[in-house]
């Protein structure tokens, strides 16, 4: 796996080998960051679920200018942390912990995101509850980009930009 993009393009990434976590193929991060282009550039955003890093590593390089990282599984966050050192990234903080002590937090903070990546298990297929409880953190116009193994409804005020599938995996990218 590698970065698609931007200032690290080609870079290698390393990923948690578990079964809990599958990457994202680089064609599908291709394909989702062209959609959202003209939003990723001095962008903050929230990779919830993060696995390798690899939606917020792409993001810092094609230009956003921070990215939060939340996964609870140990091997993701030792991948996430190599990945950050191979890259000798600085604008990023990662989050060892479950999303909703993620989420208290940076609320608590009052930060604000730009693009939010949800990209769970597929067994954890609740993407309207993670969007729910992420939304005080969004921004006026944001960006929610979900990746998932079927076809999802939400309810919401989200317009719905682009549907891909690519195999097994299906792609929504909505605007708030």
């Amino acid at each position: 796996m590698r970065l698609v993009g931007g200032v690290y393009r080609h870079r290698e990434l390393v990923w948690p080998k578990d079964l809990n976590t599958r990457p994202s193929k680089d064609m599908v991060r291709e394909a989702i960051f062209s959609a959202i282009l003209t939003k990723v550039n001095h962008s903050v955003v929230l990779d919830l679920f993060a696995g390798s890093g690899a939606f917020a590593l792409e993001a810092i390089s094609r230009g956003a200018s921070f990215s939060y990282l939340v996964d609870n599984s140990l091997k993701a966050i030792e991948a996430i942390n190599q990945n950050i050192t191979n890259l000798k990234i600085k604008n990023v903080k990662v989050y060892s912990s479950d999303y909703l002590t993620a989420l208290n937090d940076l609320k608590n903070h009052q930060v604000k995101i730009d693009i939010l990546f949800l990209d769970p298990p597929y067994m954890m297929n609740d993407y309207q509850k993670y969007i729910d409880e992420a939304r005080d953190l969004l921004n006026e116009h944001a960006v929610i980009v979900i990746e998932s193994g079927s076809k999802i409804t939400l309810n919401g005020n989200y317009q719905k930009v682009k549907d891909y599938q690519y195999g097994k995996t299906f792609v929504t990218i909505l605007w708030k």
